[in-house]
């Protein structure tokens, strides 16, 4: 185990170095190294799909024989495989595969894992086809599942044993299968089944993209491309792609016949998703001769929004923190308290609604607490933290003494009175005013009760007078109508302190008079005003 782990450690210190003393170069170049992975070699039967117990699994190497991988300078002094780089005293079975007739697209981050603290998890198990070929000699055939952790890629092999009848010299009791001198197993890639990632997330409303890509060895005929979602123990199917026909189980999946075809890509669009489209996605490919999967897991996230609002009861206010519309359901809810001038402090004794659930199966909850201002106030925040936050949400509120909670209230209350003045003071400057002169008649009285029995001279002179005499009359009274600034004046003073002046002003408007005089009665529509002098 010790000289595994410093051939691995020679070997990044080795691409390290390389990688700093070597310029890069704008054209990308490539180089074909031997890629070698610690495997579990797992008992023949015991297991065929996922990764086995340990009481079933046995040790053993998978070198991927001359795979083309990008080289930026790094790989310069990179050796291929060597059968005593491994531990003698307990040597591994070692499976050595040609990768001549299939495509690994993901072997950069094979070589590189290790590198980058990142852990490979690969099991070799024996595989049986689909369809049986008649041959003269029956083959073995080898599975091989490679996963890279950290939502790296995960990749699936098909290998065929080639023949080596000659240099066999025991029976492998794990794999039932004949070895040679060495210890080797030389196997060729014939299908194999990929994924950039094994685990997705996508927030709630937004398009998803599931990547499945595979390669065959020629002579393979693709068959069937098909997705199914598993999740809380139902499954159903989403898309199926079957010789060039495509049939969507879940309303708007998509993937695309023309690169199936051509390019080996079976990656799945899934538009608008809700949490029902939450699950593990497994991602099957058939040939004429084998089968292999890949399985993603996709999980939906709804980030939450979050309000805080301040109930002023009695002397302690309450202090609410709505916490709405997030997914999944863990969540996290923090109170501090920060005096002026001091540090945030987390506090405690916050109690929690009943959880709430909408249609659309995001949570809602609250959390609230009773607040203690002190005696100069204090800001209190509400900290939310969730999985689909790349930072905590904070809501914030001060909290006052209640004496200066009243005497905001009062100045609160005097700013709106005197606003309203203002706007009254306002209203009546801009009123419109009726231009003219305004003419009136002068009665004299010496007691209200006087007034009431009061009446207008009669003009008997109009009736026989010729239209001449009208108009001089007109013109002589126009020409004696006081001017506006004695409008309101009297002819003369009363003869008694007690008196009132009585005038007919047909023409004024309450506004115009308002400050002056009372209307009293109105006769043969005319106002009768009493204005004090």
């Amino acid at each position: 185990m010790g000289t595994e782990e410093g051939l691995c450690l020679l070997l990044c210190l080795v691409l390290s170095g390389a990688a700093e003393t070597k310029p890069h170069t704008g054209e990308r170049q490539w180089r074909a190294v031997d890629v070698v992975l610690d495997c579990f070699l797992v008992k023949d039967g015991g297991h065929h799909t996922a990764l086995a117990s340990s009481e079933n699994r046995g040790r053993a190497s998978l070198v991927l024989r001359q795979v083309p991988v990008p080289d930026d300078g790094s790989l310069e002094d990179f050796t291929d495989f060597q059968g005593d780089m491994l531990a003698q005293d307990d040597p591994p079975v070692i499976f050595k595969a040609s990768v001549d007739l299939v495509q690994i697209p993901q072997a950069e981050a094979l070589l590189h894992a290790d590198c980058s603290g990142k852990e490979v998890t690969c099991e070799i198990s024996r595989y049986f086809p689909q369809t049986r070929k008649a041959t003269v000699e029956p083959t073995a055939w080898f599975m091989a599942n490679v996963q890279v952790s950290e939502e790296g890629p995960s990749i699936s092999m098909v290998m065929k044993a080639l023949s080596d009848a000659e240099n066999e010299a025991f029976q492998q009791p794990m794999l039932n299968f004949p070895l040679n001198p060495q210890g080797t197993v030389g196997t060729a890639v014939e299908f194999q089944v990929t994924t950039q990632t094994q685990s997705l997330s996508f927030l709630l409303g937004s398009s998803a993209s599931l990547d499945c890509g595979f390669s065959m060895a020629p002579g393979l005929d693709l068959i069937n491309v098909e997705w199914r979602l598993q999740h809380k123990g139902k499954g159903q199917m989403v898309y199926s792609w079957t010789e060039g026909q495509g049939q969507a189980g879940r309303k708007g999946a998509t993937l695309e016949p023309e690169q199936v075809g051509m390019a080996g890509d079976a990656s799945l669009t899934l538009p608008s998703l809700t949490l029902q489209d939450e699950g593990t996605y497994v991602c099957q490919i058939t040939t004429s001769l084998h089968r292999a999967q890949q399985i993603i897991q996709l999980n939906i996230q709804a980030p939450p929004k979050v309000r805080l609002s301040l109930a002023n009861e009695a002397l302690l206010p309450t202090l609410t923190c709505n916490i709405a519309g997030y997914y999944p359901l863990d969540v996290a809810v923090t109170w501090t308290r920060e005096e002026l001038g001091g540090s945030p402090v987390q506090v405690s004794g916050a109690s929690f609604s009943s959880l709430r659930q909408s249609a659309a199966g995001t949570y809602s909850i609250s959390s609230s607490l009773t607040a203690e201002p002190g005696s100069a106030g204090a800001i209190y925040t509400c900290q939310v933290t969730h999985i689909s936050l790349k930072e905590p949400l904070e809501a914030s509120a001060q909290v006052v003494p209640p004496e200066q909670r009243t005497g905001l209230g009062v100045i609160f209350a005097s700013s709106l009175f005197l606003l309203a003045l203002l706007f009254l003071g306002l209203q009546r400057r801009q009123a419109p005013t009726r231009p003219g002169l305004v003419q009136a008649e002068r009665w004299e009285t010496t007691s209200c009760a006087d007034t009431q029995s009061a009446h207008l001279p009669e003009d008997h002179t109009a009736d026989s007078a010729s239209p001449a005499d009208l108009k001089r009359r007109e013109t002589e009274k126009r020409q004696s109508s006081p001017p506006a600034s004695r409008l309101l004046q009297p002819k003369q003073q009363p003869s008694q302190s007690s008196g009132r002046n009585l005038y007919f002003l047909p023409l004024f408007r309450i506004h115009e008079i308002g400050k002056y005089a009372t209307c009293l009665w109105w006769k043969y529509s005319r106002c009768y005003y009493s204005i004090q002098v």
